[in-house]
């Protein structure tokens, strides 16, 4: 795969999951882990962090009962949104990024 392909769809990867949750991660890891280091970089943690969101939003969901749920909700999204944001900026630039606060369950 050339680098633009690679840049295009670490992108993508990012950015959808804003959208569709860990859905789109996890279709571009298990497509694109074999095709190049930058696009398996970019999947795998694109990945762990789409998953440790999950997890983070079901506790936050069972935490509704008391009122801190709703507000750990709102965090968790807009953590999603601006580290998703950040990482896609990130990979077009071409370099590799990291997420924060994230989990890791792929290498």
């Amino acid at each position: 795969m050339n680098p633009a392909d690679e840049k295009m769809w670490s992108i993508l990867t990012h950015v959808g999951g804003i959208f569709f949750g860990f859905i789109p991660s996890l279709i571009a890891y298990l497509v694109f882990r074999d095709r190049g280091p930058f696009v398996r970089h970019h999947t795998a943690t694109a990945l762990n962090f789409q998953l440790t969101m999950l997890i983070a939003s079901v506790v936050s969901s069972i935490l509704i009962l008391i009122v801190i749920g709703i507000f750990l909700l709102v965090a968790i999204s807009i953590v999603l949104i601006v580290f998703s944001i950040i990482a896609a900026v990130t990979a077009n630039r071409g370099e590799l990024y990291t997420y924060p606060l994230s989990i890791t369950f792929v290498r």
